[in-house]
């Protein structure tokens, strides 16, 4: 018998351009998911930790300057923030909450 924790999580955003799968790890809760190429705006509630898996993104954090982030490249979010994302290309990514 399973339970609606037992099951996966799939979150889709901007018509879906962005999509990611969540799941319980070893660090705690994590999404997986894809963005097609395109220019989006993320919200946060958590600290949210990036691990870029393939592809390469550009991120300009609250007040930061645009910032490359190749495969296996991982960046830092705040809490309560936003974060500017630009993909040239397909990327895949793992996203940890704390």
């Amino acid at each position: 018998m399973s339970s609606s924790n037992d099951k996966v999580s799939h979150n889709v955003y901007f018509d879906g351009k962005v999509q990611s799968l969540g799941i319980e790890t070893e660090k705690g809760p994590a999404t997986v998911g894809v963005m097609k190429k395109g220019t989006y705006v993320f919200n946060t509630s958590s600290l949210e930790t990036m691990v870029v898996i393939s592809g390469t993104m550009r991120t300009k954090l609250s007040g930061g300057d645009w910032l490359t982030h190749k495969q296996g490249d991982s960046f830092e979010v705040a809490a309560n923030s936003s974060f500017d994302v630009m993909c040239a290309t397909d990327v895949a990514y793992i996203c940890y909450y704390s």
